[in-house]
């Protein structure tokens, strides 16, 4: 296992205290909270140099005034999750029905009316196709953030307001429950009801408006499908590359859709985006070593305001201050794995997933 790299210290305030994100009423501002007692608050346990087998440094900026800007905390974070993919495997998934889609796919675009677009709710900008704007011109297009039931109100209140500024039209959904289904259905026929129009005129019978499902693998594409025809018209299930095929189905008297299976670019380029997806389930399991992975959302969950360390403490029994990433995967392994540091690391992927540190974003809004 790779180890960080050392980063440099950031401010701690007097009588150990340091500044840490509040969650009060979602503020756009964050307070202060006294550190527990330690020998000394402001070093790493163990020495200087952060790595696997040690105490996560304590690495958060300070704003004028002694107050912590939020976007200054998930811009840090970012930077961390930088340091600490940097020494890893680079993670990488492109298997030959991703390419096959590609090509189809740009061969349907001429025929969508609108292209629905989905990604996942909780790391939206980590699930966007770099490509995805060149493919679609000024073809219309609706943006679905699902599994909006596995984020908190004040991370969905951010992305709103986010994508409201940048006049995208933005739904949020939960395909699995089928919230949002219905205004996605009477959107996408609102917004191309042009079509039909102009084919009035030129004295042709109005069609279906067709609609294109797109987005990487897993972001529950083939759920909406399936929610919005109110039967499994689709295959789908909660792993990436289900979806095999691109797959035309109708929607009553007037919308069409086209489930396609997941795109992901050729090479990701961003290993904080790709740490990310894998966290998250949006990419192959043969794609990356489910240790490390899981050994950085430990740390992440730690610094992340609305986690910390009580819930992984409270499931576990294993403190994350004292023992970080690895070695919290390991000691966990070998209380209920014997030792199987795979078997330990699902669990807490799985955990998270499933919503039992609490339902929270692992990304938010750039300025």
């Amino acid at each position: 296992m790779a180890s960080f790299p050392a980063q440099p210290s950031h401010s701690i305030c007097s009588r150990g205290s340091v500044l840490v994100p509040g969650l009060a009423s979602g503020s756009r501002f964050l307070t202060r909270t006294n550190l527990r007692a330690s020998p000394a608050a402001n070093a790493v346990a163990g020495g200087m140099s952060i790595g696997w087998d040690q105490r996560e440094r304590i690495n958060l900026i300070s704003a004028p005034g002694n107050v912590l800007v939020e976007e200054d905390f998930w811009s840090q974070l970012d930077s961390d999750l930088y340091y600490w993919t940097k020494p890893l495997r680079p993670v990488q998934w492109y298997p030959g029905h991703i390419a096959k889609t590609e090509k189809e796919l740009k061969g349907q675009l001429k025929l969508m009316d609108v292209v629905i677009e989905v990604r996942d709710a909780r790391i939206p900008l980590s699930t966007s196709h770099p490509q995805m704007d060149a493919w679609l011109g000024n073809r219309k297009r609706i943006l679905v953030l699902n599994r909006e039931d596995m984020i908190s109100t004040v991370d969905r209140n951010a992305w709103a307001t986010y994508f409201s500024k940048q006049n995208i039209k933005v739904i949020f959904s939960n395909g699995q429950l089928g919230a949002g289904t219905l205004k996605l259905g009477r959107l996408a026929k609102e917004l191309a009801a042009s079509v039909n129009v102009r084919r009035r005129e030129k004295g042709l019978l109005p069609r279906p408006v067709r609609a294109g499902i797109v987005g990487y693998p897993n972001v529950g594409k083939s759920s909406l499908v399936n929610r919005l025809l109110k039967r499994r018209m689709c295959p789908a299930a909660p792993r990436p590359g289900v979806t095999r095929e691109l797959k035309w189905v109708r929607f009553g008297k007037d919308l069409e859709l086209l489930d396609s299976p997941g795109i992901l670019p050729m090479r990701i380029s961003d290993q904080t985006a790709a740490i990310k997806l894998a966290i998250c389930d949006d990419i192959g399991e043969r794609s990356y070593d489910v240790a490390d992975v899981a050994a950085i959302l430990v740390q992440l969950l730690v610094k992340l305001p609305s986690v910390g360390p009580g819930p992984l403490y409270n499931r576990y029994k294993i403190d994350p201050e004292v023992i970080a990433g690895k070695p919290f995967i390991d000691k966990l392994s070998l209380q209920l794995f014997n030792g199987d540091s795979n078997q330990g690391a699902f669990r807490v992927l799985s955990d998270f997933r499933k919503g039992k540190f609490g339902w929270v974003a692992l990304e938010r809004p750039p300025r």
